[in-house]
């Protein structure tokens, strides 16, 4: 198999950074109505109940797949044009005092091509997360 493809998830991607906030902090903003517009998109608040369907002002679709309070995330996602949806996952953990990991993590994509789309957008998502937090 090629980097990024798993047996059962199809193909996908994930990226990290450690960030010079608490785990409390970085999991308000994520949740936040301004933290939740950065990396799902305006016009949505995520829904901690499984099944909630949401779509955004971008045409970005899914629903809640779990929602495990200063964990994780987890939702369907699908944007406008594509013909599939995908599994994100927005993960937070305390990597030291005043120091949190978040992990964006993405699975189901198509093919090579998506997985290297969707590291750089989640690259760049990550980037305007961590500016906004500072």
């Amino acid at each position: 198999m090629s980097v990024g493809q798993t047996k059962d998830a199809g193909w996908q991607i994930g990226v990290s950074k450690t960030i010079g906030r608490s785990a409390e902090e970085v999991w308000d903003f994520i949740t936040s109505p301004e933290g939740v517009a950065i990396w799902l998109g305006e016009g949505v608040t995520v829904q901690p109940e499984p099944g909630v369907e949401y779509e955004t002002a971008d045409g970005i679709r899914g629903e809640t797949r779990s929602f495990r309070e200063m964990d994780r995330i987890r939702l369907t996602w699908q944007p406008t044009g594509w013909s599939h949806e995908t599994t994100l996952q927005l993960a937070v953990r305390a990597s030291g005092p005043g120091k949190a990991m978040l992990r964006i993590h993405q699975e189901r994509l198509a093919n090579a091509a998506e997985r290297e789309q969707q590291r750089r957008h989640w690259q760049g998502v990550l980037t305007e997360l961590i500016t906004a937090l500072a």
